[in-house]
């Protein structure tokens, strides 16, 4: 049974790979690595997923906000600091914060200590600490967004290596896992879908508004990089000379040479996680997770903690997509919220994970690379498709513009159709769990 699964891993990986490889040939080796760091990323937010689904049974349709708030952890830690601004109004916007942590804190103690009355208790010191943290935050706001609004706006970050935003990245998306896990994760599983899609959206929605923070859809731009620019490279003597040697040109070899390095820093970490993700798996831990999966009443029975372990692989997962989070927006090299959309953060990442197997981190990871190839190509294939089959169309006829039209719904449909391919014929996913 070992034996087959690893020939069955194998020959998939090896078939993804061939389609890497075959993209850099036919169009060019600058399309093929940017499909593929891409593909890294996906894979390591599949492999959050599929820790919150597939090792504890947690439907999570927020992936999109984790993320969100790695790809915001990475701005407020590289960005330079914006010393004006900050000065202006950054020690109110604080203080203001914290007056409303300190709230929230006097609430709960309240509903904690008190007996009597205390939902009115309760309600008074989230109304009067409501109104101070306003009136405390909106003229540091103010204050802030007025400092050269059309090039910054915002408090900027603390000017640090990018590289240390990453796990900034899963820790932010981990300590908003923590605050939703501890409302939502005791509903229904339907209601938790319900409740932490919800919570995305409010992460959006206030990355889009609260400009102060990071620039909202006005968008931040510019993020440090943890390789060398291109314009370096190719002004690099020696550097020119070795790409020249192997027939390329300078440029050329020097967007070759970024992507290569991001694809190696990628790897690392997609290594490191699939090394301690799989230790996870085959301990008395993973083990004991899967269990509470199968039957939560028998685990409970047992004497396991069901709601803290629960709550424990959801801060865990939720930190995993934020890390991914931060790594794509390094790799954009900039941050813009109104591009987060469930589509592609939430649904295409589940698509990875029931595809390449739920419960089965080397799935996750298949499916991560294979569904961003799919999702990129599909359209320019589709294109060609169309093409040849109304080639002996008359031009003008409804039939070749509907047909035409119809190339920009084929990512859709094909994802669409995948999925329903392998829940009929490989339901537990290309890689099944063992």
């Amino acid at each position: 049974m070992t034996g087959s699964m690893n020939t069955r891993r194998l020959l998939l990986f090896t078939l993804v790979l061939l389609l890497f490889v075959g993209t850099g040939f036919v169009q060019s080796w600058n399309v093929a690595l940017t499909i593929f760091n891409m593909g890294l990323v996906s894979a390591i937010m599949a492999l959050g997923v599929n820790m919150q689904w597939g090792y504890a049974g947690l439907f999570n349709v927020g992936v999109m906000g984790f993320v969100a708030l790695g790809g915001l952890g990475a701005v407020l830690v590289s960005m330079p600091p914006n010393a004006e601004a900050f000065g202006a109004g950054g020690f109110r916007v604080i203080g203001a914060l914290l007056l409303g942590a300190a709230t929230v804190v006097a609430a709960i103690l309240a509903w904690q200590r008190i007996g009597r009355y205390r939902g009115l208790v309760v309600a008074a010191i989230l109304l009067v600490g409501f109104f101070i943290y306003r009136a405390v935050l909106d003229p540091g706001v103010a204050a802030v967004e007025a400092v050269n609004p059309a090039n910054a706006g915002n408090i900027g970050g603390l000017g640090l290596p990018v590289i240390l935003a990453w796990p900034v990245g899963g820790l932010l998306a981990a300590g908003a896992a923590w605050l939703v896990g501890k409302t939502a994760l005791g509903l229904r599983s339907d209601y938790l879908a319900i409740a932490t899609l919800g919570i995305a959206e409010i992460i959006i929605a206030i990355m889009k508004n609260e400009d102060w923070m990071a620039r909202g859809v006005k968008n931040v731009i510019g993020l440090p990089r943890p390789v060398p620019y291109e314009i370096d490279l190719q002004n690099d003597p020696s550097f020119v000379e070795r790409v020249t040697d192997l027939g390329l040109d300078p440029v050329t070899g020097s967007t070759i040479a970024v992507k290569l390095a991001y694809a190696g820093l990628f790897i690392i970490v997609l290594g490191i996680l699939i090394w301690l993700a799989q230790a996870a798996l085959a301990s008395p831990w993973g083990r004991m997770m899967r269990a509470i999966r199968d039957n939560e009443t028998a685990a409970e029975a047992m004497g396991k903690d069901v709601t803290a372990r629960h709550l424990q692989i959801f801060i865990l997962g939720s930190a995993v997509c934020g890390l991914a989070g931060a790594m794509m927006t390094t790799l954009d090299g900039q941050l813009t919220p109104g591009t987060y959309q469930p589509l592609r953060y939430t649904f295409l990442i589940w698509v990875m994970v029931i595809v390449g197997g739920s419960g089965n981190n080397w799935g996750a990871v298949l499916g991560g690379f294979l569904i961003w190839w799919l999702w990129v190509q599909v359209e320019p294939l589709g294109a060609l498709l169309m093409q040849g089959i109304t080639a002996g169309m008359a031009d003008g006829t409804w039939l070749k513009g509907h047909l035409l039209d119809a190339v920009a719904h084929m990512r859709l449909l094909t994802m669409g159709l995948i999925l329903l391919l392998v829940l009929r014929f490989s339901p537990r996913g290309l890689l099944p769990e063992r």
